[in-house]
């Protein structure tokens, strides 16, 4: 089978073989799967033709299946060599649970820190999870004025705050952009879940005091392309604008966008991240019905932990994570500090159920496969959510496209943030980068009684120096979004 070429990424893709099935291989229901724990032992009735306006859930019960061969050497993409293909970042901003500032974040991963803590933003008493990676002592003076702050969802909030640090970090503040060509300059900042507070307090008031009780700024402050547009509203910045939402996945498929763009020539800077704020009311109980979070209310800090026997779930975080993305021409002809290299990216799609990941990993596998080419990668900071089928998911599918694991080195920022969900992706490339650029890894904490599975160096507990010549970060989401971004350090 010819090689598959993503746009805007230069790699080929694993081979596929494709072959009739004489059976049923129907995957599993969402009533077969309770949350992100497989149910044992449930007899399911046969599939019902659905009457027309409804959807169902469940995969066709006959199929193709689908083989994977990996490739015998798989490794990082191609470098670019046209300077104006080639992407760096030349900034990076943040929100998260350690503050606004990048290296205090990184900082608290190197030291094991754990940022769960119970949550206090509102009354929790009730409900069966009452802990997250909460955001406290947030503060947007400087970057967002008092009366629109005061009206934006946290989301917003977070989004503005990450996007206009990682300009500053980049040297494109106000005064710098007013001599530039903006028209040039892009932003696509995505998220998961949007304006929640807004749309859950819009909600209440149309139930309890009719729709002309609803604020204006129900549906703008709702919606999820706003933290794009606001954030360039505020700095005049005219070229490719929208946001992206694919669950937890979402940063880094705005990271994938945003290379397209620069390497097509529409753009020569894109601001590109995540951003979420879901630690609510509505947002922790969506998930507690998904039954998809840890319950280890009386040990919060130790509830994330990846790849551990005892995990029981994931624990909910927030926040953004934002790089400014640059051709390596504009980079080097505007005199820019140049952090690292984007090396190229894959997407692809498990198109097998909702929340439950393939426990083979071939879309995982064919993703990371696509995102690579030359030997090198030794890093990967995994997307690791704690929960029972997606940490092994994920193992067997690095394990697939890595025949050989002994130099690689594989992490969990989630263990102490939690999952920012659309935000996790942008908050773990400013990890990986800063491994890159420090020669430090940041540990997984919460290794007690690693699965057996689990081969590769999870780094456990304690920092670890390492020098990364090749990062890949992983996100994956809900509907079977599948992600990887590949990062290496800057060399002429």
């Amino acid at each position: 089978m010819a090689s598959i070429v993503a746009a805007g990424t230069i790699c080929s893709s694993s081979k596929v073989l494709l072959g009739s099935s004489n059976g049923s291989a129907a995957s599993a229901s969402l009533a077969q799967y309770n949350g992100l724990r497989p149910v044992e032992n449930m007899q399911m009735a046969p599939a019902v033709k659905k009457p027309n306006g409804f959807i169902s859930t469940s995969a066709p019960k006959c199929r193709k299946i689908i083989k994977a061969v990996a490739s015998p050497t798989v490794s990082a993409p191609k470098r670019e060599k046209d300077p104006k293909k080639r992407i760096v970042i030349t900034g990076m901003g943040l929100v998260s649970v350690f503050g606004s500032d990048v290296d205090t974040f990184y900082s608290k991963l190197l030291e094991g820190e754990s940022g769960i803590s119970l949550i206090d933003r509102f009354d929790a008493s009730n409900f069966s999870v009452r802990f997250g990676g909460q955001i406290r002592d947030f503060s947007s003076k400087g970057y967002i004025d008092g009366k629109n702050d005061r009206r934006l969802d946290d989301c917003w909030r977070y989004c503005l705050v990450g996007g206009k640090k990682a300009l500053e970090n980049a040297n494109l503040g106000p005064q710098v952009l007013e001599t530039m060509d903006r028209t040039r300059i892009g932003v696509v900042v995505g998220t998961g879940m949007g304006g929640l507070t807004v749309f859950t307090n819009g909600v209440e008031s149309l139930i309890q005091k009719g729709h002309k009780k609803i604020t204006p700024f129900f549906i703008p402050y709702s919606i999820t392309n706003m933290g794009s547009a606001l954030l360039a509203i505020d700095t005049g910045l005219m070229g490719p604008n929208y946001s992206i939402s694919t669950a937890c996945a979402t940063a880094n498929y705005c990271f994938y966008a945003a290379a397209s763009h620069i390497r097509r020539g529409e753009a020569d800077i894109i601001v590109a991240g995540g951003a979420e704020a879901a630690i609510m009311p509505t947002g922790v109980g969506g998930f507690i019905a998904c039954r998809a979070l840890s319950q280890r209310n009386d040990d919060p800090k130790r509830a994330s932990r990846p790849w551990d026997k005892d995990r029981d779930g994931f624990v909910m975080g927030e926040g953004s994570g934002v790089l400014v993305m640059e051709s390596l021409d504009h980079a080097m002809k505007r005199g820019a500090n140049i952090i690292a290299e984007y090396l190229g990216g894959a997407i692809t799609c498990d198109a097998h159920h909702m929340t439950d990941p393939r426990s083979d990993g071939f879309g995982v596998s064919s993703c990371i496969s696509k995102s690579l080419e030359d030997a090198g990668v030794n890093y990967v900071n995994a997307h690791a959510t704690s929960t029972l089928a997606g940490d092994l998911a994920e193992v067997n599918a690095i394990k697939k496209v890595f025949k050989n694991t002994s130099e690689i080195k594989m992490n969990g920022t989630k263990s102490m943030i939690g999952h920012a969900l659309g935000a996790s992706g942008g908050l773990e490339a400013i990890a990986s980068i800063k491994a890159i650029t420090t020669g430090w890894l940041h540990p997984t904490i919460n290794q007690d009684n690693l699965e057996s599975d689990v081969t590769i160096d999870t780094v456990p507990n304690v920092k670890k120096k390492h020098e990364v010549n090749v990062a890949i970060s992983n996100s994956f989401g809900f509907g079977g979004h599948n992600s990887v971004v590949v990062f290496a350090p800057f060399s002429p």
